[in-house]
């Protein structure tokens, strides 16, 4: 359920959920690297006990990475994949269990969106070579230098789908990575170790919530279990509230928008590839050592405590004078319910709700405001009251009208003050620049000072460039245009103000005018707005729970048109069941990835003789629909009808081989021990005994899990006779069952401790914090102390550190004149010499030979 900017908007308005990750690295001995021991305590201050991964969120970064060069095989790939896994490991180091799930077969209306991306990333590559072709036909030709072209096969992401054979192999790496840390890792030695690959339906978050969720509802379930879940889409922090766990944490990428990427054509940094020139590349430095190296900088790390986050929700969603009592639980989930509205991976997004302009926090006022009418809470427990949701809706229809209108004038604003800024550059750049020796270098890139040849020669050069350039002045008496010719009013042809500026997509809609309900129901859906029964039917099909169901428009309709939803019948499609693998595969992927399918089945989608041709056209349309950028409109592409492909393929079934055949099979979870879990005997029995029949774990050898175990075929097991040194066993592993009319309680379970509050009355109002500057907690410890330095310390430093000269690099340490309340000083206590504040730049360790502070420096300098 993709929120776009919901986390950006998220950590600006709740600033203390964000922890930075503590991480200790790997340290060489003799050349050799030696393996950090993620058994020791963590160094966050925390123990997890289980760590989920989303694992679709680990693939894309490292089969084909942005930011670094992408790996030249799948073997590379898969390696990448497990240092990826160890590093997160290594920072969370989980106490029970690991749980590995990677995206299965999608419902319908995930499948749908499936289909968008892959249409439309198979449009943008095709077109972007293109153009990259096209581009470099033009530098050629005109002389210009571009590196010869690397013939390299181009990675289809498109392969990080459920059936292919990359999602297989996968699987059987992620079998042997799983074992191998288990026999050699003395972090993994208690751990038990889930894995649900591609063969197992759902998307890798749901099937984690899910086996929450099964979980919490066991007796043997521990209600303080702490609960770490990495990946970076929004939605898990959805997902995370919903589960009420009161100990839960997100860890992801720190994200750090605009990274420097080189142009595809020239390898160059600074510039695209629609405005390389061709130029050689100049050389820096004096040996050049870094000519054909990317800039890397390793990713950081984040934890999201959604604990803190509950704290900031409870007091801003806690209302009074309630007619019914106030219950925090059931606000969260209405809280997770109304940012459906801004956005999800199922559903298009309510026109007048965008996160940008405020969207959540309009919702939660309305919210507020209207409870009191609606006699309690929007749902419960995962069921929902339409009636209750109308209220809410068409609150939001009432200023509709005067979103639009905003959202225009915010436009508007916008344009205005960048046409300004580029005004503003123009005047401002200087009329000449002085090149060669007397050329303006940025400080610190000179490596030595130039010694100045002639300087007589270069001013009399420097005054002509400038007379010059004064005599063809536009604002001179010279009535020329550039071309020479006069212009016809006497005057300078003037280019249009906004010549410089990108042209803006056209909008048939404005919904900022009169009519705008009209236009948008005639434009989108080619219907009149007056026809009731149509956008009765809109409404009626924006959401549903079911492997089969989607929503069968490409656009969503207004929060004003939700009227009379109460009346609607609102009853699940039970029963149903998801696509196999291959069919999915037939679903989503465009022709120009059809080598993923089999051979008979790939003509399906080229042969013009097809019954099903239609679902996949060379070209489509994407509709701006508002926006600015191609990759926010909407693909126009044609649903795909279902029982139209079913009989298309029946008659290629028959054509699968075994190995085809097993791949579009649906499989389950594996389960994994080492040989020192207490689970391990148990699992090892089950083998001897060949029992088929499936059997409970015991919850009490497997910190409190419970679920069924079953033979599988492809077992690891201690002493393998393929293997004599494998020392670990795996199984299959299904979670508990219930009936499926079960309620799952949307509660904190009996027994749960609540963590010990983060936030400060300062936290919540920064203006009532009695002056102070506003801080938020820094890491899991709450009474830990911040580093500081004594006088004592600042007097020793004063001492140890030169003073007569500055360091290459480095400001000297003398204080400036005037330094009493300069920010590089200390204020002066009665009898004390001035000493400089230390710097946030790293300082430099003194040998102990020279101080006899020595090594203790470590422990007293925050900077080190």
């Amino acid at each position: 359920m993709g929120v776009p900017a919901f986390f950006r908007w998220l950590s600006r308005k709740y600033p203390s959920i964000i922890v930075n990750c503590v991480e200790e690295k790997a340290k060489e001995c003799n050349g050799v690297k030696v393996p950090i021991d993620t058994s020791k305590p963590n160094p966050n201050e925390v123990e997890f006990d289980n760590l989920y991964l989303d694992m679709n969120g680990i693939i894309h970064p490292c089969t084909h990475p942005e930011d670094k060069p992408a790996p030249k095989n799948e073997d590379e790939m898969m390696v990448a994949i497990f240092e990826y896994i160890d590093r997160i490991f290594n920072i969370v180091r989980p106490r029970r269990l690991l749980y590995m799930a990677i995206d299965g077969v999608a419902p319908r209306a995930k499948m749908n969106q499936q289909r968008s991306r892959r249409f439309r990333a198979s449009k943008e590559g095709m077109e972007a070579a293109e153009e990259k072709q096209k581009i470099r036909q033009e530098i050629l030709a005109k002389g210009g230098f571009l590196p010869p072209e690397e013939v390299k096969e181009r990675f289809d992401s498109n392969c990080i789908t459920p059936g292919t054979e990359f999602m297989d192999n996968l699987a059987k790496c992620l079998r042997y990575y799983i074992a191998d840390r288990l026999n050699s890792d003395p972090g993994w030695q208690n751990l038990t170790v889930i894995l649900s690959d591609a063969s197992a339906p759902g998307e890798g978050e749901h099937k984690i919530m899910d086996y929450i969720r099964r979980q919490r509802a066991q007796p043997n379930h521990d209600p303080n279990t702490h609960h770490c879940l990495c990946g970076a889409d929004a939605d898990l922090i959805m997902l995370g509230l919903a589960t009420h766990e009161p100990n839960f944490t997100i860890i992801r990428e720190e994200f750090k928008p605009n990274k420097p990427k080189p142009c595809a054509l020239c390898n160059q940094m600074g510039h695209e590839v629609k405005d390389c020139q061709g130029l050689p590349r100049e050389k820096q430095g004096k040996h050049d050592q870094f000519a054909d190296t990317l800039p890397i900088s390793e990713q950081e790390f984040i934890f999201i405590r959604l604990c803190v986050l509950r704290e900031y929700l409870e007091r801003e969603l806690t209302m009074a004078s309630l007619p019914f009592t106030f219950d925090f639980e059931r606000s969260v989930d209405d809280w997770v319910f109304m940012c459906f509205f801004v956005g999800n991976d199922f559903l298009p997004h309510l026109p007048s709700l965008e996160i940008r302009e405020g969207a959540i926090d309009r919702l939660v006022n309305i919210y507020k405001n209207v409870v009191h009418k609606t006699g309690g809470y929007l749902t419960e427990s995962g069921f929902v009251n339409l009636q209750r949701v109308q209220m809410i809706m068409l609150a939001v229809g009432e200023v509709e009208d005067s979103i639009f209108k905003k959202r225009k004038d915010d436009d508007d604003n916008f344009k205005r003050r960048q046409k300004e800024k580029r005004k503003r550059l123009k005047r401002d750049q200087p009329s000449f620049i002085p090149g060669g020796q007397f050329s303006p270098q940025a400080l610190g890139n000179r490596s030595s000072p130039q010694a100045i040849c002639n300087p007589r020669q270069a001013a009399f050069e420097m005054r002509m460039h400038d007379r010059q350039n004064s005599t063809t002045s536009p604002f001179s008496n010279t009535n020329m245009p550039p071309n020479g010719s006069p212009s016809p009013g006497g005057g300078i042809k003037r280019k249009p103000e906004d010549s410089d500026s990108e042209p803006e997509p056209e909008d048939n809609i404005r919904l900022w005018e009169t009519g705008w309900k009209q236009r948008y129901y005639k434009n989108k859906f080619d219907v009149d707005a007056s026809d009731e029964k149509f956008r009765r039917k809109v409404v009626q099909s924006y959401g549903c729970a079911s492997w089969n169901w989607y929503y069968p428009f490409h656009y969503a309709p207004f929060a004003s048109d939700f009227e009379g939803i109460a009346d609607m019948p609102s009853d699940f499609e039970k029963g149903s069941k998801p696509f196999k693998p291959l069919e999915q595969l037939m679903g989503v992927f465009p022709a120009a990835s059809g080598n993923f399918l089999p051979p008979t089945w790939r003509k399906l989608m080229t042969d013009p003789e097809s019954s099903i041709i239609d679902f996949y056209p060379e070209d489509f349309a994407i509709d701006l629909n508002g926006k600015k950028y191609a990759w926010q409109g909407v693909a126009l592409l044609p649903f795909v009808d279902e029982r139209r492909l079913r009989a298309a393929l029946e008659e290629v079934y028959p054509d699968l081989t075994p190995e085809e055949s097993r791949r579009n099979s649906l499989g389950g979870d594996v389960l994994f021990v080492g040989k020192h879990h207490p689970l391990c005997d148990f699992i090892v029995e089950q083998y001897k005994t060949k029992n088929t029949e499936p059997v409970d774990i015991p919850p009490e050898l497997c910190h409190g899990i419970q679920g069924k175990l079953t033979l599988n075929d492809n077992a690891v097991l201690p002493d393998h006779e393929l293997n004599p040194q494998t020392l670990s066993s795996s199984i299959s592993f299904k979670d508990p069952q219930f009936a499926e009319d079960f309620v799952f309680k949307a509660t904190v379970l009996p027994g749960a401790k609540k963590p010990a509050p983060v936030l400060k009355p300062g936290d919540w109002e920064k203006t009532n914090n009695d002056g102070r500057p506003w801080r938020p907690q820094l890491g899991f410890n709450r009474d830990r102390k911040p580093v500081h330095l004594d006088q004592s310390a600042f007097r020793t430093l004063g001492h140890t550190m030169p003073r007569d000269r500055g360091m290459p690099g480095m400001y000297p340490n003398a204080v400036p004149l005037g330094a009493y309340g300069s920010p590089y000083a200390r204020p002066l206590m009665a009898g004390q010499q001035q000493i400089p504040k230390l710097l946030s730049s790293k300082w430099t360790l003194l040998p102990a030979s020279q101080s006899w502070v020595g090594l203790n420096m470590i422990s007293i300098c925050p900077f080190h």
